[in-house]
């Protein structure tokens, strides 16, 4: 559905993407997270056909995206900083977006008047933060789009909404296979809803890979002896990230889970948990491997 090729995107003297490439399934949602800076946003606004990448390819169903109406037609995009225009109401936007967008589905917007309760005769510049994010997806979803792409989506959202849009998201990809490219830095609720994560930094991808397939090869282990520590431990399990309390070691390594275990039964530990890990610690651990570790600032 979504095939980025070697893309390159530069502004001026900054290498905002470098040869990044990754695909998206139809019906899928991919989890786009990295470090500030990363190029997240750039990679979103070049799906939009915002931008035009500077080399390689990107595609939507084999066809370019950038200035191709066909293919923006079936696209939306809600960015991280919302625009309307200010002196339009809610209503005056749903007509504006009906003329533009062919797919519009009015009895659609109707029936979402009663998910996000705000009266349609309300301007856009009366709007607070959190109602401007509620609009933007009450428009998004009557234009019946084949393709959202969502920057820090659910920012400014209390938590009933936040799990209101999260269910209509994931019914458009049950109901109508509708693929989902997301970037937030909330790794909790990309773990909610994400089928892939790709990981960005410094422009490039460092991994990207099924949630599920992730987390399967990064263990959190929790080991205790009843002596020291066996030196060759640490050397025999190169580890993402290491601590110890008392007499406790608690090391973050990849690798398959079973020959894990069996390298850590082979000292004989006093106990041996492996304790569950979340998206986040994963980010983190990862990132630091790649030198974007959390250090000491005060000593």
């Amino acid at each position: 559905m979504i095939e980025v090729d070697s893309v390159s995107k530069q502004f001026q003297d900054l290498d905002a993407l470098k040869d990044v490439s990754l695909s998206v399934k139809k019906g899928s949602i991919y989890g786009l997270v990295g470090s500030n800076g990363a190029g997240k946003t750039t990679l979103l606004k070049l799906l939009a056909g915002i931008y035009k990448q500077n080399s390689g390819q990107l595609t939507i169903d084999a066809q370019p995206v950038f200035e191709n109406e066909l293919i923006k037609a079936r696209t939306v995009f809600i960015p991280d900083l919302l625009y309307y225009f200010p002196n339009f109401t809610i209503q005056d936007m749903a007509h504006f977006y009906a003329h533009i967008y062919p797919q519009w589905n009015q009895a659609r917007f109707e029936k979402l008047a009663g998910v996000f309760d705000i009266e349609v005769k309300r301007r856009m510049k009366t709007l607070s933060k959190g109602m401007q994010r509620q609009v933007s997806f009450w428009l998004s979803f009557p234009l019946m789009p084949d393709v959202m792409i969502l920057d820090e989506p659910l920012d400014g959202l209390d938590p009933v909404m936040r799990q209101k849009v999260k269910q209509l998201i994931i019914q458009d990809v049950a109901e109508r296979e509708m693929t989902v490219m997301v970037s937030s830095h909330n790794l909790r609720e990309l773990e909610d809803i994400c089928d892939y994560i790709g990981i960005l930094h410094q422009g490039r991808i460092l991994i990207q890979k099924d949630l599920d397939d992730l987390k399967a090869d990064v263990h959190k282990i929790q080991v205790a002896f009843s002596g020291e520590i066996p030196p060759a431990l640490l050397q025999d399990m190169p580890a993402l990230y290491q601590e110890r309390r008392g007499s406790v070691l608690i090391l973050i390594v990849r690798g398959v889970y079973e020959e894990l275990m069996k390298r850590m039964r082979s000292y004989n530990p006093a106990i041996l948990d492996v304790l569950p890990l979340t998206l986040e610690e994963i980010f983190i651990y990862e990132m630091g491997d790649n030198g974007y570790e959390i250090k000491n600032i005060l000593d």
